[in-house]
């Protein structure tokens, strides 16, 4: 995945819309999107290498400390990450290389990868 930086008044471009994911945030001071970084032109402003990990929601509104239980071990462990929530559930991403030790943080921590049976 790629996560994308735009001038705040720039259009959103067509091709990062044509995944299965994508995030378009638009603020005052810039237009962020996060997709698959196969779609993105070469001179686009991107942090390219990103995969995404998903906390298995849906999460209520009113539920706290869902995901600082998931950032606290990857930050113990100095893992860079980009967060992302959606309505139901929240998506934690971090780079590539990254990958392996942040499985590693997350299960020493209790959490479970989908998939995997507990114990």
């Amino acid at each position: 995945m790629a996560v994308c930086q735009f001038a705040p008044n720039a259009p959103i471009p067509s091709w990062a819309l044509e995944g299965k994911f994508f995030c378009v945030v638009r603020t005052p001071d810039e237009l962020s999107l996060v997709c698959s970084e196969d779609v993105v032109p070469e001179e686009v402003t991107a942090e390219r290498g990103w995969v995404a990990l998903k906390l298995e929601g849906p999460f209520p509104f009113s539920m706290t400390g869902v995901l600082a239980s998931f950032l606290q071990p990857l930050a113990e462990s100095r893992i860079p990450i980009f967060a992302i929530s959606s309505f139901d559930t929240d998506y934690v991403l971090v780079k590539l290389e990254n990958a392996k030790q942040a499985e590693a943080a997350l299960n020493a921590a209790g959490h479970v990868q989908l998939g995997k049976e507990a114990g």
